[in-house]
């Protein structure tokens, strides 16, 4: 396809665009995100919150050459067509940026979010070992779930990057867009990045298993056509991860059928059943520990013949359950890990609190008691 290229990337020089300054100031202090705005100085999200920035008060005028700077001419053609404009950005071999330009109130606004040019291992993630493991599975559909920025991505990258350097395979990636890069290592990984490489998620799956993957990374499942072209891999003997928006693995599967007609839901869950391998809820809470600003809690589904009879059946409610009942297997629930961070020491008991999925459940578990688990089947 014709277009520009994937990454935007701007080594040092004179001539440099001036946002490299602020980029740089949000790589040094290690911020998650960056937002200019006209009648506010450079503000940095530092440890979850928003926070101002020395720097100077952005007018119309500064905010609009910061910008157009730094844009090609199709790029900029697009923003003013459509108001809006997401992109990733490279400094030189230094840490990247997915951007996102957009007007309000009729000025443009900006916000980044700094994704760093390492994909870290599970152990500085905080991340249990059960996701090696799913990582080692031959095939099956893996999902990632939780709310914005709760580190979804980044879980992925982490995997994929396992796999690249434990496997010898062919890793395919439909991005949107590209956020980290993967350098081969024992596997090689190609990626794809919607509306460069390919037009959309459509038309890069349509063409999928002719590319010859064994381990595939398909983003957001936003649509029918994307659940079923993964399901379908998932069946075909192909690893493949996509992430959602939901709060948990029971909310999950009551999403992903609701991207279906009516009438093809009772099919689709029935293959669904088949073709999961693991669902991976997860969020991101305050760390009260020095040297780590926030750290995950997270609720793990293995697909095991419990399971997948639930889902057949349509009783997705009794998911906490089987997950209760099977924590031998490596399947872990949020009440349970909430509790083992508490008291480890790694969150303070108000933030656990107030990200208990029940907040009853969680007192009863730091005092050591934990409610029984009933019959599934």
């Amino acid at each position: 396809m014709e277009g520009e290229k994937p990454i935007t990337k701007h080594g040092t020089s004179k001539n440099e665009p001036q946002l490299n300054k602020y980029f740089r100031v949000a790589i040094k202090t290690q911020a998650n995100d960056l937002h200019l705005k006209v009648g506010q100085p450079p503000k940095l999200r530092l440890y979850g919150r928003l926070k101002d920035t020395t720097g100077e008060i952005m007018t119309q005028e500064k905010m609009e050459q910061l910008v157009f700077e730094l844009l090609t001419p199709a790029q900029k053609q697009t923003f003013i067509e459509h108001g809006t404009l997401d992109f990733a950005y490279e400094i030189g071999d230094e840490d990247r940026f997915r951007i996102n330009i957009f007007h309000q109130r009729g000025v443009i606004s900006l916000a980044a979010r700094r994704v760093s040019a390492n994909v870290p291992p599970f152990e500085e993630l905080h991340l249990p070992n059960t996701l090696a493991a799913i990582c080692d599975r031959a095939q099956g559909l893996v999902l990632v779930v939780g709310p914005t920025g709760c580190g979804k991505t980044t879980t992925i990258a982490s995997m994929i990057n396992y796999i690249n350097h434990t496997r010898s395979c062919h890793i395919v990636t439909v991005e949107d867009p590209i956020e980290y890069l993967f350098v081969d290592a024992k596997a090689i990984v190609s990626q794809r990045e919607i509306g460069i490489d390919v037009r959309d998620f459509e038309e890069a799956l349509r063409y999928l298993m002719r590319q010859d993957p064994d381990v595939v990374f398909v983003g957001e499942m936003r649509d029918d056509k994307t659940v079923t072209a993964g399901m379908r891999a998932a069946e075909t003997g192909h690893l493949v991860f996509g992430t959602m928006h939901s709060a948990n693995a029971s909310q999950a599967i009551h999403r992903l059928l609701d991207l279906f007609p009516q009438d093809e839901r009772y099919l689709t869950r029935q293959t669904l059943s088949l073709a999961l391998s693991a669902i991976i809820s997860q969020i991101l809470l305050p760390c009260i520990k020095e040297g780590i600003d926030r750290i995950p809690a997270l609720e793990v589904l293995l697909a095991n013949p419990a399971v997948r009879k639930l889902i057949s059946d349509g009783r997705e409610a009794d998911l906490p359950s089987v997950i209760r009942s099977c924590q031998e297997e490596g399947m872990q629930d949020f009440t349970d890990n909430l509790c083992t961070l508490v008291k480890n020491g790694s969150i303070d008991p108000k933030d656990a609190y107030n990200y208990a999925p029940n907040k009853d459940e969680l007192k009863m578990a730091l005092k050591g008691i934990r409610t029984s688990t009933s019959g599934i089947l």
